[in-house]
């Protein structure tokens, strides 16, 4: 969420920013602006009665005590008005309040100034790649198809327990899932992250801090009784333990992993895109979440980006690296890499990853700040997160670029967490 004073010394940049995401603000940010006007009016206002009023009651007593009988019936009427008009003006800043925040809610993130121009994903800047393209025989499977035959994964059983999107891992499928999930783990606190087992539903304060709600309510799944919502990513808990935190720049950086299965309607999702693996409402994926001060936040960015194509390496993957235009850029990202990795029986690439950094935007939300030494007022942090990894699509391709006629070979990485070299 964007500060109001940021908002009005920057009018002109936030307009020109957002034009970026193809979002127009001409119209929000001049209620913004008048809207914040009201308020410090309202306020000044309510202030003012305020203090006549403190003043007012002090005397009150002292005009009784000294027998001036007429100016204390007088002070006391006035008091009473005054009274009134406070509540009447404590209600009215109230509402203009609650208009302002609902008004800023939904600006989005300004999107870094190294962001593309673009309309969707076909626009999105391809920055690098790794390893070929691997070319199979036209006798090569789809991974849903290996799944059968192998009996690795049973998506009609999914759909009879459940519905679509709820696949059944099963046999060397379930172990080949527990060795992954195990794997990005053991690395992602290799690599310094803290293990944390968050909770799998969410109060809607958590979903507003990193900005799903009201931005994404329509993709979670509620539970209308208790008036939760199931995860859509790990990134929602663990980020949210910091709301309302004031910490300590020596804190700095603060790395968390976590592993979680995640759930999302995906509504609207339909076609050959959904196959198989390639788009579930239920997911496993382990996330890792860092709290950066401001001035390191774009280098640590860059280190969880290198961090993740490590993790693809390591898994013989040939991926590339797309930065995220305008038009395709999530609603809270400032700066934002995709992960594809190539699916070669499908002959397509799938996303793997996000990595983005979200500079101060959830932090506002949140109240997330942090104190630097000789400076007493708190100042925000910058939040930044990434998918380290999300496992229906490095399973699809895993499956689907290691299959051969004796079977399905196992990277040599994964082959002490599986305790197989391959499946057949």
């Amino acid at each position: 969420m964007l500060t109001i004073n940021f908002i009005k010394e920057n009018k002109d940049l936030v307009l020109e920013r957002l034009k970026i995401k193809n979002f127009d603000a001409s119209n929000i940010l001049n209620e913004i602006i008048k809207l914040d006007n009201n308020r410090r009016n309202t306020q000044q206002i309510l202030d003012k009665n305020q203090s006549e009023l403190n003043i007012i009651s002090k005397n009150i007593g002292q005009l009784f005590k000294e027998k001036k009988i007429a100016e204390a019936e007088s002070a006391k009427k006035q008091s009473i008005e005054l009274k009134e008009a406070i509540k009447k003006l404590s209600g009215e800043l109230n509402n203009i309040e609650t208009s302002l925040k609902n008004k800023i809610v939904l600006l989005p993130n300004l999107p870094h100034s190294t962001v593309p121009k673009g309309s969707n994903e076909k626009d999105n800047l391809e920055v690098s790649s790794y390893g070929s393209v691997i070319t199979l025989n036209e006798q090569a499977l789809p991974h849903w198809e290996l799944a059968r035959n192998y009996d690795l994964i049973d998506f009609e059983l999914g759909v009879k327990l459940t519905g679509a999107g709820f696949p059944v891992y099963k046999n060397k499928g379930a172990k080949l899932q527990r060795a992954l999930i195990n794997f990005f783990l053991d690395e992602a606190i290799k690599a310094g992250y803290n293990e944390v087992i968050p909770p799998l539903v969410v109060n809607e304060d958590s979903g507003f801090g990193t900005g799903q709600l009201p931005d994404k309510e329509g993709q979670m799944y509620h539970i209308g009784l208790d008036n939760l919502y199931l995860i859509p990513t790990a990134e929602v808990p663990v980020t949210n333990i910091y709301r309302n935190t004031i910490l300590q720049a020596k804190d700095f950086p603060i790395k968390q992993t976590a592993y979680t299965p995640c759930f999302r309607r995906e509504a609207g999702s339909y076609g050959k895109d959904v196959r198989g693996l390639n788009r579930l409402h239920q997911f496993d994926k382990v996330e890792i979440v860092v709290i950066e001060h401001p001035e390191k936040s774009y280098k640590r960015l860059d280190e969880m980006v290198k961090y993740v194509g490590s993790l693809l390496q390591k898994l013989e993957l040939p991926y590339r690296i797309l930065k995220l235009c305008g038009g395709d850029i999530s609603f809270t990202s400032a700066l934002t890499y995709d992960f594809e990795v190539y699916s070669s029986a499908q002959k397509k690439w799938l996303e793997v990853s996000s990595v983005s950094n979200f500079e101060s935007f959830q932090a506002n939300r949140l109240k997330l700040r942090f104190k630097e030494e000789g400076n007493k007022k708190p100042i925000l942090a910058h939040t930044l997160n990434g998918s380290a990894l999300a496992l229906p699509r490095i399973v699809a391709a895993l499956l689907e670029n290691n299959q051969n006629n004796d079977g399905i070979n196992i990277p040599k990485a994964l082959q002490e967490y599986t305790g197989f070299k391959i499946i057949n």
